[in-house]
């Protein structure tokens, strides 16, 4: 399997990741906890969101080079 088929795989579940962790802190606030590990938890799957998402946004434009 291919790094791009494998980058294409991780990002959606990155996603839900990040999507669950902003839920959980969303709750925290709403039940007034004063955890600051709740806010930080959506940094975990955050950062790698952002690397895989621009290596696909970057994707078209890095196959494009070697075409020229």
């Amino acid at each position: 399997m291919s790094t791009d088929m494998r980058i294409r795989q991780i990002h959606p579940w990155l996603s839900m990741a990040f999507t669950l962790a902003v839920i959980a802190n969303i709750v925290a606030m709403t039940m007034q906890l004063q955890a600051v590990w709740i806010g930080f938890l959506a940094l975990v799957p955050l950062i790698p969101l952002l690397a895989t998402g621009l290596y696909l946004f970057a994707l078209p434009y890095l196959g494009r080079r070697g075409n020229a």
